[in-house]
């Protein structure tokens, strides 16, 4: 019997639709009854999780948890967010429903572990490079985590608000190379895309090459957790 998964959506827009789009490409189906049945919640009034964990902005807990339980009251049996920042508080929305909510963050970190990579260099916002969100996955899976130097770190975060929330820069004039040249650097043997709005970055950039989209990881982990059949063995 396949389960209903429930998106707790909005952080941004943009990376709600990426990872809707996922979860129709990641199941194998020849028509629309094959597919999954999936309840989205674009919730936008979900504060910024970088600002609230680092600059005592707004705390998302509320709003978290009030998408949770409306998605569960809509009957979504699985819950995902595609938002890794927001795994900060992964525990509070765990706790707020008797639905499993799946972990993006450890699902990649399974995924790279499964692939024999040691040493990942994570692309993600402030906030979940300095909460520790993927630092302690990626420990658990045994793997080495390495991030951008300082001044790479800006120009990640520039990417995510600026590149892909806002449109105000042209994904072009951000050096995205040379961040990933400073991670190889670093001892990154892959990358993984631990911010959900940098998937639809690299892509447009066509640099999805050695890159592990936790989007993408968490998507086909929500196709087997709900009981669809599998369009692809792994999230690479």
């Amino acid at each position: 019997m396949k389960k209903t998964i429930g998106v707790i959506g909005g952080m941004g827009p943009a990376a709600t639709c990426d990872l809707m789009e996922k979860l129709v490409a990641l199941t194998r189906a020849s028509r629309d009854q094959e597919h999954l049945h999936v309840i989205a919640d674009s919730n936008t009034a979900i504060p910024d999780r970088t600002a609230a964990i680092l600059h005592g902005g707004a705390d998302p807990t509320p709003e978290l948890v009030k998408t949770a339980r409306r998605l569960e009251a809509a009957g979504a049996e699985i819950l995902i967010m595609p938002c890794n920042t927001a795994h900060f508080y992964y525990d509070a929305v765990a706790a707020s429903v008797s639905v499993p909510v799946l972990h993006m963050p450890r699902e990649a970190a399974a995924a790279l572990k499964a692939a024999g990579v040691g040493c990942a260099g994570v692309l993600a916002t402030d906030g979940a490079v300095q909460s520790g969100v993927y630092e302690k996955a990626l420990s658990q899976a045994g793997v080495r985590a390495v991030y951008p130097s300082p001044p790479m770190q800006e120009q990640v975060m520039r990417l995510i608000y600026q590149g892909v929330k806002a449109r105000s820069v042209p994904l072009g004039d951000i050096p995205v190379r040379d961040i990933l040249r400073d991670l190889r650097d670093r001892g990154a043997e892959k990358f993984v895309l631990a911010c959900t709005e940098l998937p639809l970055a690299f892509s447009e950039l066509g640099l999805l090459a050695d890159c592990l989209d936790a989007t993408r990881a968490l998507a086909l982990a929500a196709v087997r957790a709900a009981g669809g059949e599998p369009a692809a063995a792994d999230p690479w």
